[in-house]
């Protein structure tokens, strides 16, 4: 691995290398740099070397560090999130990737309203259909996106999943075709949702050529994780 600033650079070039191949324009591909369990120091490092976006999975850490590093990133929440936490991930973040229930919904949607805010949220679907990952089943997607798009204070714009890990990175192109097909399917029946957040840092050009528009990448850019 090089310096932050080299993986970030060689990243973005991945990225633009994978959207020509698919005949798509970059621009239309978000990184979400992910800074779970790194410290502030080198978060900063990436955010002088162009970061935009930074991906938290817990609310308690991601609260230190935006005390620290403050706003001028975007800051996203792609973990777990449970319904007691989200006044604090309504105050925190710009956008959810990973709701996956209407009782977290409605909660989202009160907080929100308290707050006076919008939050734009995306539903995790669990398309592999393992026990050890969270989101909405296939089946059930469509009518949680009907009811989350009602609400007034959350602004549903995208779907988000998260593969089996693979060592091939094609073997993940089924589940990013599946998402984009459901994407599909949900703006056929009138919801006009347009983000795909899929893609990590094994397989992230894949789902670029699949209709990525938000890549979750954090250990091409920062390294192994500490708890790797």
């Amino acid at each position: 691995m090089g310096s932050i600033k080299e993986n970030y650079l060689k990243v973005i070039e991945r990225i633009e290398k994978a959207a020509f191949r698919a005949k798509r324009d970059p621009k239309d591909v978000k990184l979400v740099a992910v800074s779970k369990t790194v410290e502030p120091l080198r978060i900063k490092e990436a955010i002088d070397a162009g970061v935009k976006i930074l991906g938290e999975n817990y609310v308690q850490e991601a609260q230190k560090k935006i005390e620290e590093i403050g706003k001028d990133v975007s800051w996203h929440f792609i973990g777990h999130l449970q319904t007691n936490k989200a006044k604090y991930a309504v105050k925190l973040f710009e956008m959810i990737h990973s709701l996956d229930s209407l009782p977290l919904a409605f909660e989202l949607n009160r907080r929100a309203e308290k707050e006076g805010k919008i939050i734009k949220v995306m539903i995790e679907v669990n398309l592999s259909g393992e026990e050890t990952k969270f989101g909405t089943e296939e089946e059930k997607v469509l009518e949680l996106a009907q009811k989350i798009f009602e609400l007034k204070n959350l602004e549903l714009i995208g779907l988000m999943t998260m593969p089996p890990y693979f060592e091939e990175p094609e073997r993940s192109r089924p589940y990013f075709i599946r998402l984009r097909e459901l994407k599909e399917r949900i703006v056929r029946e009138g919801i006009p949702i347009n983000e795909l957040s899929m893609g990590m840092s094994n397989d992230f050009e894949v789902a670029i050529e699949e209709g990525a528009t938000y890549v979750r990448i954090g250990t091409a850019i920062f390294g192994p994780r500490k708890e790797e």
